[in-house]
């Protein structure tokens, strides 16, 4: 019998051992390889049930909100990676997530998510639902029905510099990267149904990536600038890039 991993829970507590130690790790990786600056630590509430929204621009994000987190938090993320490193790829594997199948509504890993929002833990999840583009994209559904359904608090974090690590590394220089940690906001409640839902919970989704917007440099923000130049050269950076590429065809450059 063949199991699908996309309905499969993943059972954190036999996994913290690893966590935790990846959790370690990433203190002396990221003073390393980076010349890394933190803003608004004090943004960061002493436990859950929280929502960590962030912009998804590197493979490395994750990793970045693993070294602010104080908390060993759980991810909701793709089922592919074509901007990693191969020997990278390993790392989500590791840590264990809930993967997000594209086209499917993966309804199982939004539920798992919920369930564990709802028992005060922390998720984290990119609303753009990729790394493709170095701009800020439209927010997918997920970031949004996860905020209606458990009404919890949601933290903003800008990343800015991670697309540089590897190009640095290369060079044999230390990156510049900066976290900067927002305030929380929310909760949230749709009170529509039909295409009314549908239309609150989108502008949850925008609601969210204006708040990760302000905490990144202004040509940064694509989709969510106030400049209509910056918006108009991001026209076209919301469109998956691999729509005509079968599974296990989805590559893209390092970053």
């Amino acid at each position: 019998m063949t199991v699908d991993p996309q309905t499969q829970a993943v059972d954190f507590q036999k996994r913290r051992p690893i966590r935790q130690f990846l959790n370690w790790l990433a203190y002396p990786a990221f003073k390393l390889l980076t010349n890394l600056t933190i803003e608004g630590e004090e943004n960061l509430p002493e436990s859950g049930p929280l929502i960590i929204v962030a912009n998804h621009f590197s493979f490395v994000d994750p990793t970045t909100l693993v070294r602010v987190s104080p908390w060993l938090i759980d991810f909701v993320g793709g089922d592919q990676f074509p901007h990693a490193p191969g020997i990278l790829k390993i790392i989500p594997i590791l840590w264990g997530y809930l993967p997000l199948k594209r086209g499917t509504g993966s309804t199982f890993a939004l539920k798992q998510a919920e369930k564990i929002i709802d028992e005060g833990g922390i998720i984290a999840i990119f609303p753009e639902g990729g790394n493709w583009a170095e701009v800020l994209r439209p927010a997918r559904p997920g970031a949004a029905f996860l905020a209606n359904r458990t009404k919890a608090k949601i933290l903003p974090i800008g990343i800015e510099g991670a697309t540089k690590i590897f190009p640095s590394l290369a060079r044999f220089r230390r990156a510049k990267l900066t976290i900067r940690i927002g305030e929380s906001f929310g909760p949230f409640e749709v009170t529509k149904t039909g295409k009314g839902r549908r239309e609150e919970l989108d502008e949850i989704g925008h609601e969210i990536m204006r708040r990760i917007a302000v905490l990144l440099p202004p040509e940064s923000r694509g989709h969510y600038s106030d400049d209509p130049a910056v918006r108009e050269a991001a026209a076209g950076t919301e469109l998956w890039p691999w729509a005509d590429k079968v599974e296990g065809e989805v590559t893209g450059q390092i970053r």
